[in-house]
């Protein structure tokens, strides 16, 4: 039986010191049939020097800075896979991950997206935690409700099917930090979704992560949200007072600990205004915080 080809696609940005640790643990997969595209995004280090040491081994897209939504897309388009995975060139993957996903997906038509279970990893490679409480089924309302992981490590955790990535127009290249929750969402939507627990993605945490530009993610979140919105089913329009309070939840928390009170002040305002039950969470808040920094 042939096994389905895989195309991975690695986005990447000005990301010479992590890239080649990225692209090794594609190569090191213990599934084969794999190519291999990375689309540097108009970087200005050394990442040319480090791609093209690597041959025929991956094919290399070099393109002016469009941002890492269109690095992917881009990618999309000239692969042939009938699964698609996405790893970013900060992050890399443990030896079993395709195999892993690709099982599951042979075990169940019905998934459009499978994920897998993650440690968190600090710009050293140091291992901060590690995360296995992903979600599957149908997990769009729990991606609305903004309350509890549910799709783990971004970009670089998930397979989708090609009809999948097709069947959403791709990413949404309008967005950056929330391109991932928007995509995610849009596919949860359409399609089941599928988690593996075990660990298969170490996860780089550093400063250009999603809360690492709070206003940009503000942005954007709520364009994302406007989008889920737009339609007319009405057990996603129940969940709206829910979803946005949640989201300025989290927002005026990712304020104040960035010691930005005014913002902070706004996030709460309106978080109470969409959920006031959220009233126990701000009450509690500086305790919790003093606690956690302890």
């Amino acid at each position: 039986m042939d096994l389905p080809l895989v195309s991975v696609i690695i986005p990447n940005y000005n990301y010479a010191g992590y890239l080649s640790e990225a692209v090794e643990s594609v190569i090191n997969q213990t599934y084969t049939n794999v190519e291999i595209l990375v689309v540097d995004d108009g970087s200005q280090d050394d990442s040319k020097k480090i791609l093209d040491s690597y041959g025929k081994r991956i094919n290399a897209i070099f393109q002016q800075n469009q941002g890492v939504a269109a690095a992917r897309n881009n990618g999309v388009k000239v692969s042939g896979g009938e699964f698609i995975a996405f790893l970013d060139a900060d992050d890399a993957w443990l030896p079993a991950k395709i195999e892993k996903q690709i099982e599951m997906f042979a075990g169940d038509r019905e998934l459009g997206m499978v994920h897998v279970g993650m440690v968190e990893i600090d710009g050293k490679g140091n291992e901060i935690c590690e995360l296995t409480n992903g979600m599957d089924g149908r997990v769009a309302d729990d991606l609305l409700r903004f309350e509890l992981p549910v799709i783990l490590g971004g970009g670089s955790g998930i397979m989708v099917r090609r009809e999948a990535f097709d069947a959403v127009g791709g990413f949404d290249q309008r967005l950056s930090t929330s391109a991932d929750w928007d995509f995610f969402y849009q596919v949860s939507r359409r399609y089941n979704v599928g988690f593996v627990t075990d660990i298969l993605l170490k996860y780089r945490k550093h400063g250009s992560n999603m809360h690492g530009n709070i206003e940009r993610m503000e942005r954007e979140m709520l364009l994302g949200f406007e989008k889920a919105f737009e339609t007319n089913d009405p057990q996603t329009q129940s969940l709206r007072r829910t979803a946005y309070g949640n989201l300025h939840r989290v927002l005026a928390g990712s304020y104040y600990r960035a010691g930005q009170y005014v913002h902070f002040a706004r996030q709460a305002t309106k978080s109470l205004w969409y959920r006031p039950a959220n009233w126990t969470h701000f009450v509690n808040y500086p305790k919790r915080l003093f606690q956690r920094e302890k």
